[in-house]
């Protein structure tokens, strides 16, 4: 039988208007329609009810206050767009440490991040990009740790209108700071104050040692250390005032420049460097007495070779109280202690920063040198500064010539002749009995072209003068002469020991001293036996210096050859010792 149940009914005959069918008819006509098309609508409308729960579900959930706080807000924000105000990193994962860290310069600069490969943000990593990021403690801007924290809009806009350095220029800042940066912690002085030496009457300087971020400025006549804490050997004022000459002389240090080293609380306050120095520095003053040779070694280059000698010539040298002259007649010296050009304090306007450096000289007594644990802690000696001198002159002798080791050869002499005071009346004479009992004679007088009188001196065996100054040109002999001082009349014993003899002996020379007499003096020619000069001679010492240079230091002398004839012996025996 076949069914009827889905066959379409044809259309009625002779249609007109549409007409409503019974209720019974409908149902017969339902019941005729296929189940399959009606199961499709309905599905289909299901599934468009379906989607629009969801379209209304989801713009529900965006602008819900309850739905932003649940666990699902990361899921359904992540296709956002980021905000660029706000750049977010997670808490739990670290910025690389060359991003967080502040400028190679130090000071506090935040570094400038370059843009990171694939970031659609410039200026922050792939790590840095679109993640949540805390708020630092402290911060104005959220979102940025305090190592990433911009300045405010005036630095910024001034960091803006300013060309940035190249790395050279950059690396040419650091220096002219004065490698401030890398400066750690407070600069530090230590100052030798031993200035009393018992049986010594000549007191010592103050001279300080300083290291660490050090700016010397010659037109302020200041040296400045950066010493945040203000430790160390200042005054109230955190200063320390000095007059750099290696004599303590009442007399005539007023006219010594007087150097402020001054404490200061940060580099920023000191001056800004013009010149980085790679070498310490040594500010020393050549006033005082330092137109006579004696002076000119026991003030300045002996002291000068105590404090600098061990650098090697990698030292800085600055003069106050600079004398042209002075610097041309002792090059040589000056630049065998220092391989670069002296600095002259009293004109230079720059700044020059060290970072080390000494403001005045060690010393012992005059042209003697001793172990001593402050100022000379290498335990140099005069040998040393001998050998010193003779390499600087480039002087050939370091030994005296030996009696008999050549045929025929005759040991040298040089007499040093005085034009002015304590002349050596009878010169000729001596020199005449000189040569009598075998010595090679020359006479000269010590002049201002030091290597020349050098030469002379380093050819000679023995040096034989009357007590000044010329002796002190024993420093260019060579090790093992002999020197022979004439000392006048007047108790000259402690100035003619302290100031030639134990200085030769220091140099390992052999040594002699001959003590005119009353009647070798010219000073009988000029006052009566009765006078303190021969009763009292140590009265004139006790009167200063004044009284004694008035008197004792204006005689002339002449010898007596008989007298002196074995010194001369001597001489020659010592050349065979």
């Amino acid at each position: 039988m076949t069914s009827t149940a889905y066959s379409r009914q044809s259309k009625l005959p002779g249609g007109g208007g549409e007409r409503r069918l019974p209720p019974r008819l409908m149902r017969g006509l339902a019941s005729k329609i296929e189940p399959k098309k009606l199961g499709v609508g309905l599905i289909a409308g299901c599934c468009l009810a379906l989607l629009t729960y969801v379209s209304l579900a989801k713009l529900f959930a965006i602008y819900s206050p309850v739905f932003a706080s649940t666990a699902n807000t990361s899921a359904l924000m992540q296709n956002s767009p980021p905000t660029a105000s706000k750049p977010s990193v997670p808490e739990t994962e670290a910025i690389p440490p060359q991003e967080t860290l502040v400028g190679r310069g130090g000071g506090g600069d935040a570094v400038d991040l370059p843009e990171a490969a694939g970031s659609e943000e410039p200026g922050l990593p792939d790590v840095v990009t679109r993640k949540d990021m805390p708020v630092a403690a402290g911060s104005d801007e959220p979102g940025l740790p305090d190592a990433l924290r911009r300045k405010d809009d005036g630095e910024n806009a001034a960091a803006a209108s300013e060309p940035k350095p190249s790395a050279k220029e950059g690396e040419g800042e650091q220096k002219q700071n004065g490698g401030a940066a890398a400066a750690a912690g407070d600069g530090k002085m230590t100052c030798d104050e031993n200035g009393v030496d018992e049986g010594f009457p000549y007191a010592r300087p103050t001279v300080c040692e300083l290291s660490g971020d050090i700016r010397v400025s010659p037109k302020q006549k200041t040296v400045y250390l950066v010493n945040p804490s203000g430790a160390g050997g200042f005054d109230e004022g955190g200063e320390k005032r000095l007059r750099p000459y290696a004599r303590k002389d009442d007399f005539l240090l007023p006219g010594v420049t007087e150097v402020t080293v001054k404490s200061s609380p940060s580099a920023a306050a000191a001056p800004r460097c013009t010149k980085q120095h790679a070498v310490p520095a040594v500010l020393f003053s050549v006033a005082g007495y330092t137109d006579n040779f004696f002076h000119d070694m026991a003030d300045a280059m002996v002291p000068l070779f105590l404090t600098a000698a061990h650098l090697k010539g990698e030292v800085q040298l600055l003069i106050t109280n600079y004398k042209p002259w002075w610097v041309q007649k002792y090059t040589p010296l000056l630049r065998k202690l220092s391989n670069y050009a002296v600095i002259n304090f009293d004109e230079d306007a720059g700044v020059h920063c060290f970072r080390a450096g000494f403001v005045g000289l060690y010393r012992d007594r005059d042209l003697i040198l001793s172990p001593h644990p402050t100022r000379n802690p290498r335990n140099y000696t005069m040998v040393d500064f001998g050998r010193f001198v003779r390499g600087a002159l480039a002087l050939p002798r370091d030994r005296p010539a030996v009696l008999g080791e050549e045929p025929g050869m005759r040991p040298r002499m040089l007499i040093i002749s005085r034009a002015g005071t304590r002349r050596l009346l009878n010169l000729e004479e001596v020199a005449a009995a000189a040569k009598e009992l075998g010595f090679n004679v020359t006479v000269a007088e010590a002049g201002a072209d030091v290597p020349a009188f050098a030469a002379q001196v380093n050819a000679a065996d023995v040096l034989l003068a009357v007590h000044g100054a010329g002796l002190t040109n024993q420093i260019f002999l060579p090790t093992r002469g002999v020197v022979v001082q004439i000392v006048p009349w007047g108790k000259m014993d402690w100035m003619a020991t302290n100031f030639y003899g134990r200085p030769a002996r220091g140099m390992q020379l052999r040594y002699l001293e001959y003590y005119v007499g009353e009647e070798e003096t010219s000073l009988k020619d000029k006052y009566p036996r009765e006078h303190t000069v021969f009763r009292d001679p140590m009265a004139l010492h006790k009167q200063g210096w004044q009284a004694l240079a008035e008197v004792v230091m204006k005689q002339d002398v002449t010898v007596d050859l008989i007298r002196f004839r074995p010194f001369l012996l001597q001489a020659l025996d010592k050349l065979q010792e």
